[in-house]
């Protein structure tokens, strides 16, 4: 019997109270027994940066459960976010997941599917497009690896806003649109692929673009807790974990 796909994203640990990460290291653990694979589709972390063999040990309870899902014998793909595109030789090696970056061309279920995270596609978003080019640059990568630790890891908290984001609903709204027009845009052009995947929105979200093909969106753990599974069949479920499990 085929293990469903699981999906989630946009966790953004060290934005987020310690009850919500402790409920991600329980979904982990749920996952490593019950998924087939394992996508965490950006910004699992707030901020992550490996220099060199120094990474943050912020973390660890889940670092440690994702290496876990992998023992289990659970492939574990991270598609890097706007917050977390930086993984290296550590979470590669030492965890063990599979680092791509978007777009991904992959398959679930036998079938074609194309995953983003979802920062910067469709219109708009101009700005952010030639910030993430600079930002993503190995000259900007080389000079932030250049600054001591402390001092990156207290930059990075500074300028995050991923707290202040987290109740604008309004602005959530746009990006989901957003992307949800530039997904089923992807659908209506290339009929070969049936699945398209995104995060970013913060929006959990299920749209059957026409019989077995959809748009799908694994909402955040930010003001909830969601994910998709995608089983053998191809069909794609939405799911809560357990408020009292996220929020305790």
């Amino acid at each position: 019997m085929h293990k469903p796909h699981y999906i989630t994203s946009d966790i953004h640990l060290g934005a987020v109270p310690a009850s919500t990460e402790r409920a991600f290291v329980r979904f982990l653990e749920h996952a490593g027994a019950e998924a087939g694979t394992l996508l965490l589709n950006g910004d699992v972390f707030d901020f992550w940066f490996e220099y060199g063999d120094v990474v943050p040990g912020r973390h660890f309870r889940v670092l440690t459960a994702l290496a876990d899902v992998v023992e289990a014998g659970v492939p574990v793909t991270l598609l890097g976010g706007n917050h977390d595109a930086w993984g290296g030789r550590f979470l590669s090696e030492e965890v063990g997941l599979k680092l791509v970056d978007g777009p991904w061309h992959t398959r679930f279920a036998g079938r074609d599917a194309l995953v983003v995270h979802g920062d910067g596609v469709g219109r708009g978003d101009l700005k952010y497009r030639a910030l993430k080019a600079t930002i993503r640059s190995r000259a900007a990568t080389l000079a932030f690896r250049a600054l001591h630790p402390q001092l990156g890891m207290k930059l990075a908290r500074a300028v995050s806003t991923t707290e202040a984001k987290a109740h604008a609903d309004e602005a959530a709204r746009g990006r989901a649109s957003h992307i949800r027009e530039w997904a089923t845009q992807q659908l209506r052009e290339r009929p070969e692929i049936a699945y398209v995947v995104s995060g970013h929105a913060h929006l959990p979200e299920l749209l059957e673009f026409e019989p077995g093909r959809w748009y799908m969106n694994a909402g955040d753990w930010i003001s909830r807790a969601t994910y998709l599974t995608l089983d053998a069949a191809g069909a794609p479920r939405l799911h809560d974990w357990p408020v009292q499990a996220a929020r305790s």
